[in-house]
């Protein structure tokens, strides 16, 4: 393997160029419009116009793309996260057209894109599951038999997809038709599938995944895993690992189940098996993603292992370079998603222009990021700016440097998530590790961020109101006497 096209863009882009170029391996980007002057076009080795901004138009033409990648010969094609990485479609027309897909096989990706066949395949390895049905239903009828069997209130879910999209709770008999034909809608919408199936709603669980590798050889090994339950809109926003809630055996039980589930489907490369926790540190079976997980980072900081290095070994064939036994936990890490929302407002999107964009540094601090100083945040992609990942000794050190990582983080023209997670991770319920998928519901008002916003704004007009003090001094003596300040022009200019 000497050259790999990346299909994606922004962070995870950059992410699986820096670790191809310390293997020596050439790169293609492929980028929209809208992408023109993105840092990773520049890093690419060779880079490509696909198409207007829509991912439509572009990131989603997985014909364009490998028709690109043989145009630039290019040998493999990593599909990152999002857009068509859990596309099987795509995966089989890679390797259809003599291309390597690194990631697994269209067999495992169709089996567990489909959250019922997943049920299926990963019960029948006695992985515990939560209440509910193995097939789609067929009508509102079968679903109120279902549901009153099982006890509201419940979930109905999309068997495609994922993000949240083709989900509604149902509390009671008197709202199932109506959110049945919502989730059906959306998720048709959203998927091209309207199949629905119903679980037991488990209100307040905890959302803990494991991270897994697999190799063409029929070795696996889990890299513990990754507590992922400070979200909104079902969608991630602060990530841990370890979890502060496991205990060894449990870690290792749902180390070996998520490795059932990758057998199930003879799955290799790197993936991801999620798992709903209870009061009760009972686990139970959601889903599987077979690909590399935004969250990856914090696996990576506790292990010592390099993922995206990983999975192209894997892709060209090779054993895994690490058994089970050879892995252990190393301190802690804690990952933010710096998104471009604003917390204040129910986290919609914003959009603007980065007027200043300074990320932290110092022992323990990794930024994946996909953006510059002066760029625009477009409309089109997911609003994730960057991940800030630190690494502690032990857990209250990895949240004080993420406080400390947090406010040496500059970002003006846009708001973020990055006061959010210095007051989340504060909090007594983070702190004391007694939360779960209501965190925000329960815990978090927006007026809860106005005193570190004042603050902040304070301390500019202070600094403001000094440095025009100043110059009017300066600007006074010159008037009263001809001659300019004595202050060294070298030290003003290094300003």
């Amino acid at each position: 393997m000497q050259k790999i096209l990346v299909a994606n863009r922004g962070e995870i882009a950059m992410r699986v160029m820096r670790t191809a170029k310390e293997m020596g391996i050439k790169t293609v980007a492929v980028f929209s419009e809208a992408d023109r002057n993105m840092p990773f076009v520049r890093y690419a080795d060779e880079a490509v116009c696909i198409g207007p901004a829509l991912s439509a138009q572009s990131y989603l033409r997985g014909e364009k793309i490998i028709e690109v990648a043989k145009q630039t010969g290019a040998d493999a094609i990593h599909p990152g996260y999002g857009f068509l990485s859990e596309n099987a479609g795509f995966s089989k027309a890679v390797t259809d057209a003599g291309l390597i897909f690194i990631g697994p096989s269209a067999y495992s990706i169709e089996m567990m894109g489909s959250k019922i066949a997943a049920k299926q395949a990963a019960k029948k390895f006695n992985v515990p599951m939560v209440p509910g049905t193995e097939d789609p239903l067929k009508d509102v009828a079968e679903a109120k038999e279902i549901a009153g069997r099982i006890g509201y209130p419940i979930l109905i879910k999309a068997s495609a997809g994922g993000g949240g999209k083709g989900m509604r709770v149902v509390n009671n008999e008197a709202e199932l038709e109506e959110q049945m034909r919502m989730a059906k809608s959306e998720a048709l919408s959203a998927f091209g599938d309207d199949a629905v199936f119903i679980e037991k709603y488990v209100g307040a669980p905890r959302h803990i995944e494991i991270q897994l590798m697999g190799d063409q050889h029929g070795n696996y090994v889990y890299l513990f895993e990754r507590e992922c339950s400070i979200q909104r809109r079902h969608q991630k926003l602060i990530e841990e690992a370890p979890s502060s809630c496991l205990t060894p055996d449990i870690r290792k039980a749902m180390g070996e189940s998520a490795v059932a589930v990758a057998r199930s489907c003879n799955y290799y490369g790197a993936g991801t098996v999620e798992f709903l926790v209870d009061e009760n540190l009972n686990y139970y079976f959601l889903e599987m993603n077979t690909r590399l997980q935004v969250e990856h980072c914090v696996t990576e900081m506790i292990s010592g292992i390099d993922l995206v290095r990983e999975q192209i070994n894997v892709a060209r064939g090779n054993k895994l370079s690490f058994s089970q036994e050879d892995l252990k936990i190393n301190g802690h890490s804690l990952e933010l998603r710096v998104c471009a929302e604003d917390p204040m407002n129910n986290f919609l999107p914003d959009t603007g222009k980065l007027d200043m964009y300074q990320p932290p540094k110092g022992p323990g601090v990794r930024v994946d990021d996909g953006y510059e100083q002066g760029q625009d945040i477009p409309i089109f992609y997911d609003p994730m700016i960057a991940k800030l990942v630190v690494h502690g000794n032990t857990r209250d050190e990895a949240i004080n440097k993420l406080c400390r990582a947090i406010d040496e983080y500059y970002i003006q023209g846009i708001s973020t998530t990055l006061n959010f997670g210095k007051w989340a991770v504060q909090t007594e319920p983070f702190r004391s590790g007694n939360f779960d998928t209501k965190f925000i519901e329960k815990h978090f008002k927006p007026e809860y961020l106005n005193t570190d916003s004042e603050s902040a704004e304070e301390v500019a007009a202070l600094l403001g109101s000094y440095i025009w003090s100043k110059e009017k001094q300066q600007k006074s003596a010159i008037n009263s006497t001809g001659i300019a300040s004595q202050t060294s022009n070298w030290k003003l200019k290094r300003r």
